[in-house]
């Protein structure tokens, strides 16, 4: 018999905290106006086209960006970047433009910022949102990648950083 029961969202996060996750910077731009924000949910969704889908929180009205722009970067995080995960998830409420400061940033393709030391990097245009409860799932074309030399990954798990 199935449980008709919602979960409680509690609950749910506690166990979710035992899934680790390799630490993403999500960033997107509109003219002068730049955004990023550090994500664990992220994944390839096909190699031909290429393409990804990454999890967004929308209770942030800042992320309204990233519905707007049509683009963004994936910025893979290695264990170097941890200062910089942090600026970008908002543990140490500094604004955009200190969180940009943190890293160094050029542009692929789309004119979406993109982490000049990221382990990899993933210039995407927008081809779908889907609004599933408190998050938007944004599917983005690969358009551009950059790869930096195999350093040790970034990873989340237990509410803490992790190496790998």
């Amino acid at each position: 018999m199935l449980n008709k029961q919602p979960i409680d969202p509690r609950l749910y996060r506690d166990a979710m905290s035992r899934f680790g996750g390799h630490v993403q910077l999500i960033t997107t731009a509109i003219g002068e106006q730049r955004r990023g924000v550090t994500i664990t949910a992220a994944c390839s969704v096909s190699d031909s086209p290429a393409t990804i889908l990454v999890c967004l929180n929308n209770s942030n009205p800042k992320n309204e960006i990233f519905f707007r722009s049509g683009i963004f970067a994936l910025n893979t995080l290695g264990a170097h970047h941890q200062g910089l995960a942090d600026a970008f998830s908002g543990r140490t409420l500094v604004n955009d433009e200190e969180r940009f400061a943190t890293g160094r940033f050029d542009k692929l393709v789309t004119g979406s910022p993109v982490l000049w030391d990221a382990l990899a990097s993933f210039d995407c245009r927008v081809t779908e949102i889907k609004e599933m409860s408190t998050h938007h799932i944004i599917f983005g074309e690969v358009v551009a990648v950059r790869f930096n030399e195999a350093r040790p990954a970034l990873l989340y798990m237990n509410r803490d950083y992790h190496t790998l």
